[in-house]
């Protein structure tokens, strides 16, 4: 999930897969695959942005690579043990029937 922020300021989280598209006259708007729609106070890059970051660190933990941040970026906030530094819990993967 990624936290955006409405106009007055609320903050909410959204699911980054659900969103079909993403429109910037005049305000950026998100339109979701059922058709809600959403307009936020940041701007089509940083909502991109948060998309590719939420992303990277899915792939991230997934592999178990430890994390990595970029001084002056906050973290996503969106994983208390990993704000806080505490080892994330990491589900196996079942290897494919080949």
């Amino acid at each position: 999930m990624i936290v955006l922020t409405r106009l007055n300021d609320s903050q909410f989280a959204v699911n980054p897969d659900l969103i079909e598209r993403i429109l910037a006259n005049p305000d950026t708007t998100l339109v979701m695959v059922d058709g809600a729609k959403y307009i936020v106070t940041e701007s089509m890059g940083e909502v991109i942005d948060l998309i590719t970051r939420y992303r990277a660190e899915i792939i991230r933990m997934a592999r178990g690579v430890p994390p990595v941040q970029a001084v002056g970026t906050p973290p996503l906030g969106l994983v208390p043990a990993l704000a806080e530094g505490k080892p994330a819990t990491t589900i196996p993967l079942r290897p494919r029937n080949v």
